[in-house]
């Protein structure tokens, strides 16, 4: 299978690359960003510290993926939402990682990526979606009498907050307590807020040094908690995921996927 990978020079992207290279099932076939960006013109391999691959980084998309079988995306919302469109111009297979969409920009994602093979996760660990089913499993069996709270941890440089993979928790958890999130969601606390409200799903985002990624959802109530921690101590488990998501997603007939189909946790 020949895969292209958008964001190639960002630290997700170094990291596909690198576990892709070698591989007998994989050719890296491209490797896309943003125009102007400084990596443009370099060798990917090179780049990422695996030697040279003869895969120059280049913004020209539609080249990008007219070479490939399946893009691997984690580069930025809008450049995302453009790139399912034209991999589903060109009836290309997409596996999307990208994380910060605004409601337009998800709604668009997926009306594209439902025209080809898309595959749109918050989170590629194979370890976080476990995690989404086990919480689902959890927040029905208790009910409404615990409170929840979700906290997740991430390095200092990541942009948008909270996390998509603590939004995908929540939204998971409101589904299950029959919740509206846009009304139950609180981000984030300061100054008299107060008594806790039973409804609420509290979303508490921790910025600092290079935390790969950790989340901690509590239930709550009185005399015991219960804690689900999902800790990433590298990005090699989401770079995994991705590829294990992309030879999943090759095979099958056009639609709109994610992790839980790979896992085939739907319905369990």
């Amino acid at each position: 299978m020949k895969i292209a990978v958008s964001g190639a020079a960002g630290r997700m992207g170094q990291r596909i690359l690198t576990l892709s290279s070698g591989r007998s099932d994989i050719q890296i076939s491209g490797a896309l960003e943003a125009p102007n960006h400084p990596a443009l013109g370099k060798d990917a391999g090179e780049l990422a510290g695996i030697g040279h691959i003869g895969v120059p980084i280049t913004s020209d998309r539609e080249g990008t993926l007219r070479d490939c079988d399946l893009l691997i995306d984690f580069s930025a919302p809008t450049a995302s939402v453009e790139n399912v469109k034209k991999a589903a111009a060109q009836g290309k297979a997409i596996v999307v990682g990208t994380t910060g969409f605004s409601e337009e920009q998800r709604t668009s994602l997926m009306e594209a990526g439902s025209a080809t093979r898309c595959l749109v996760a918050p989170n590629m660990s194979l370890g976080v979606n476990l995690l989404f089913r086990l919480v689902e499993i959890v927040a029905r069996s208790l009910g409404p009498e615990y409170d929840v709270e979700i906290v997740e941890s991430h390095h200092k440089m990541k942009k948008d907050a909270p996390s998509g993979t603590a939004d995908k928790l929540a939204g998971v958890i409101a589904q299950a307590l029959d919740r509206d999130l846009a009304t139950a969601a609180v981000y984030g606390r300061h100054g008299l807020v107060g008594e806790r409200q039973p409804q609420e799903i509290g979303v508490m985002a921790v910025r600092g040094g290079d935390i790969v990624g950790e989340h901690t959802v509590m239930f709550i109530t009185e005399g015991e908690r219960i804690e689900l921690i999902h800790r990433a101590q590298s990005r090699d488990a989401f770079a995994k995921g991705a590829i294990q998501a992309a030879l999943w997603l090759i095979s099958k007939p056009t639609g709109l996927y994610d992790m839980q189909d790979v896992l085939g946790l739907k319905g369990s």
